[in-house]
């Protein structure tokens, strides 16, 4: 596995190494050794699988109490997968990071705990896998603006056209507004 950091460094993403001939392919997505070789020292605790079409956004998404690091990949179709910085003490605070992840170039992407997460279906149809470090408790949950200005995320919309959101992901908060909730 290579394991390349982004422009925010503790985020990464991985490249397995994949062996296939006529019959397939094999690779190893996860293997604790080599996770924590490059300092991922983690428990999993919870796999989900979610799918969408093609103009679904997910997110951004996030836990104020009981943050959940994640490991995301997929395993049909193409998304443009995005972590935001909300760790207030870090250098890259406010910053944001992306991946194109497809099932094509089956990378993934290890986002840690202290960031918001979403991602945009770029393919028809795409399935995410991804494991947790924490389980999900709905009443910590927050959603921060998909488009919020502060964040500028260059969300590669088709033509212009708004995405398709949940009605929880229409109502999230301004970065603003969750910063200061994270901050109590």
């Amino acid at each position: 596995m290579q394991f390349q950091p982004l422009a925010i460094p503790d985020v990464l993403l991985i490249e397995p190494r994949v062996f296939g001939d006529e019959r397939g392919f094999f690779m190893e997505t996860y293997q604790q050794e080599k996770f924590a070789g490059q300092g991922i020292e983690t428990n999993f605790v919870q796999d989900n699988h979610s799918s969408s079409k093609q103009g679904i956004l997910r997110g951004l998404h996030y836990q104020v109490q009981r943050p959940q690091g994640k490991l995301v990949r997929v395993i049909i179709g193409e998304i443009f997968d995005v972590a935001v910085d909300i760790r207030p003490s870090s250098p890259t605070f406010g910053q944001w990071v992306s991946a194109i992840l497809s099932a094509e170039n089956k990378h993934q992407i290890w986002i840690p705990k202290g960031f918001a997460h979403g991602f945009f279906v770029l393919s028809p149809w795409a399935e995410v896998v991804y494991k947790v470090t924490d389980f999900w408790y709905p009443e910590h949950e927050r959603t921060i603006q998909w488009d919020d200005r502060d964040l500028k995320i260059a969300w590669p919309l088709f033509d212009g056209a708004l995405p398709s959101l949940s009605t929880k992901d229409q109502h999230g908060l301004t970065f603003k507004q969750a910063i200061q909730e994270i901050k109590g």
